[in-house]
């Protein structure tokens, strides 16, 4: 089944191709951000960094958020915590995890297993999950949820997501079709 492409419309905004796409004021959205994912395309797609708050908007669109939850990393000189702060007054729950450093100077903090254990754990408290990320590694928790009657969302960047996630997903909304939107000019 073909699965809706968001697109921008002159006339009202936003249109999918198909009319599968239903979004109502009951429904239960639990809203997971993929922060350094957004960054990074962001950053090497643009040259800028992310409207959160923007995303945050088009992600509930007028339903219920249940949760909004933003998975980030703190470095040792915590230059990051104003940004931390930021995303909290918006509503967007902080899970933070350590930048973790090896010998040889390389440096890790994936959250994936973090993003799919909230988005299993909370199964029975939302109908809608939206994902912000275009990491193709969701691709076996987009399966699951849609075989758990969970309608799926993708937001992210199209240039650099998945073409697979993009595909399975019931909805995927590409932030670069209005960068003015949902970009911030350093």
């Amino acid at each position: 089944m073909k699965k809706d492409i968001m697109k921008p419309s002159r006339e009202s905004g936003w249109e999918t191709k198909t009319p599968s796409a239903i979004k109502h004021a009951e429904q239960r959205i639990l809203v997971l951000f993929d922060v350094q994912n957004l960054y990074h395309s962001a950053k090497n797609l643009y040259g800028a960094r992310v409207n959160f708050a923007s995303i945050l908007k088009t992600a509930v669109a007028q339903r219920r958020l249940i949760r909004a939850f933003g998975y980030v990393v703190r470095t040792k000189t915590g230059e990051e915590k104003p940004f931390f702060e930021a995303l909290t007054k918006l509503g967007i729950e902080t899970r933070v995890r350590d930048l973790q450093e090896f010998y040889g100077g390389l440096k890790k903090a994936d959250w994936d297993v973090g993003i799919v254990i909230d988005a299993i754990r909370s199964v029975h408290n939302y109908d809608v999950i939206c994902l912000c990320s275009g990491d193709g590694d969701f691709i076996p928790l987009l399966e699951y949820l849609e075989n758990q009657g969970k309608r799926t969302e993708v937001i992210a960047f199209g240039r650099s997501a998945s073409a697979k996630l993009k595909e399975i997903a019931d909805e995927f909304i590409d932030l670069g079709t209005s960068p003015e939107t949902y970009l911030l000019r350093k």
